[in-house]
C-alpha cells in the first residue's frame, strides 16, 4: 500500500495552526501533516537538515501550505530555497497568508507559487478553503515525483 505523502504546513501562529488542522480533518484529509512553526524549520525539514538530518530528502511533500510572514526566514525567502534547488523546484507551495499586501501577491507569483489564498477570517470559510486546497492539491493534482 502506497503511502500518502504529508502535507507541510509552514505557520507560526498557534491559532491559525489549530484552525487549519482542524479544516484539514473536518474535510477529511488523511495525509499526515507536519508542521514547522518558522521558516528555518521549513526548510530544515524540506532539505532535511537540522532536527531532520534522518529524514529521506527525496520523499517530498504533496504539497507545502506556507505563510509569509514568518519568524526567522520569512515564507518569500523559503518559496524562493525551494524553487532555487533541483530536488524540490517542482514541488507545489501555497501561500495560505493573512497578508493583503498586493506585492506579496506578485512576489508570491514570481518566485514560483503555485497558489496564493488569503486566509479567511472566517472559521466556516476558512474550513471550506482548506478543504477544497486540499481536495485539489491531494486528490487531483498529479505531482512528476
Amino acid at each position: 500500500m502506497m503511502h500518502s505523502k504529508p502535507i507541510l504546513l509552514v505557520e507560526d501562529n498557534a491559532d491559525d495552526e489549530v484552525l487549519a488542522l482542524r479544516a484539514l480533518s473536518k474535510s477529511n484529509i488523511s495525509n499526515p501533516i507536519v508542521v514547522a512553526r518558522d521558516g528555518a524549520e521549513a526548510l530544515d525539514y524540506l532539505f532535511a537538515q537540522g532536527q531532520y538530518a534522518d529524514r529521506d530528502s527525496r520523499d517530498l511533500p504533496a504539497v507545502v501550505l506556507l505563510d509569509l510572514k514568518l519568524p526567522k526566514i520569512d515564507g518569500l525567502e523559503v518559496l524562493r530555497r525551494i524553487r532555487g534547488n533541483e530536488q524540490t523546484r517542482v514541488l507545489p507551495v501555497v501561500i495560505l497568508t493573512s497578508s493583503r499586501q498586493d506585492e506579496d501577491l506578485v512576489s508570491s507569483y514570481n518566485l514560483g507559487a503555485n497558489s496564493y489564498v488569503r486566509k479567511p477570517v472566517d472559521f466556516i470559510e476558512f474550513v471550506a478553503a482548506v478543504g477544497q486546497l486540499g481536495i485539489y492539491w491531494l486528490l487531483l493534482n498529479e505531482l512528476p515525483y
